[in-house]
């Protein structure tokens, strides 16, 4: 039985009606059985979790649609997460500590055909590589790495992070600087992503992938500068990296600046027949 998860930045709440409805129907199109959004700014006052969780086909409680409220921004804005599971989710909370944390990370269970799966999913901070880093040991601190070895965990979200193992120009530190964009640092760090790996953590793009996967999830253009990125992951620990079926990355057109990622994991049902 599949079970597909797929983590998705919406930009800004998913913006106007238009614009919502085109998130929508990305989801509606995906199926997912568990969607993690992040930037759901305003959510807790309007009713837009309920829309996703009536496309989705699950009911809008905090068992199948989830809003982790993060921690305010200086402007007072949050960028929440959402989640919302075809299976109940069990052990929900949400961690938004202003000291650690830019948004929140969200930690949650469910249980896919006798397996407990335990989910991370975040927002890493936008801004530096050691502020991320911070998040990425908090995060740490959260995980028995006993159990981690042996269990079925999953971590999905904007990490905001760059991979060693994306295909990027050499010249990317000489594009980052004539676009001024700062939050990669010059030269450009990985240090995230590397300590996520150093964990144990499996990058699931490339777990499988036979023939070089369609990888951005963020094109990104200041002045006359272009510069492709992945920022959006799903991680998966040894075990469950072993079920990993494939790995889609969506492109959603217009709908959000962020392509959502999907992936897809299978396990057989246990068999009824005696001998």
């Amino acid at each position: 039985m599949d079970f597909k998860v797929m983590t998705f930045n919406i930009l800004f709440g998913g913006g106007d009606t238009l614009r919502f409805q085109q998130v929508l129907e990305t989801i509606a199109k995906a199926t997912p059985d568990f969607l993690i959004l992040q930037e759901c700014l305003d959510w807790q006052e309007n009713n837009r979790l309920e829309q996703v969780a009536e496309i989705l086909a699950v009911k809008p409680t905090k068992e199948f649609a989830y809003l982790a409220l993060a921690r305010p921004r200086g402007s007072g804005s949050r960028y929440n997460i959402a989640l919302f599971s075809r299976f109940p989710m069990i052990e929900t909370t949400t961690y938004n500590d202003d000291a650690f944390l830019g948004h929140c990370i969200v930690r949650t269970s469910i249980d896919w055909l006798g397996s407990k799966i335990n989910i991370f999913a975040t927002h890493f901070d936008s801004h530096n590589e050691n502020l991320r880093f911070v998040e990425t040991r908090y995060l740490r601190s959260l995980i028995d790495k006993k159990d981690f070895e042996q269990g079925y965990y999953l971590l999905a979200g904007d990490l905001n992070s760059l991979s060693t193992k994306d295909p990027y120009p050499t010249n990317l530190a000489e594009l980052l600087e004539k676009s001024q964009t700062s939050k990669y640092h010059l030269p450009p760090r990985f240090d995230v992503i590397s300590e996520l790996e150093s964990f144990g953590w499996i990058d699931t793009l490339y777990y499988k992938q036979v023939i070089q996967p369609n990888w951005v999830t963020a094109i990104r253009s200041r002045g006359d500068i272009r510069i492709d990125y992945r920022t959006d992951y799903i991680f998966a620990s040894a075990k469950l990296a072993q079920k990993l079926n494939r790995v889609k990355i969506i492109d959603c057109g217009n709908a959000s600046d962020h392509f959502p990622v999907l992936g897809t994991f299978e396990k057989e049902k246990a068999s009824n027949n005696t001998r």
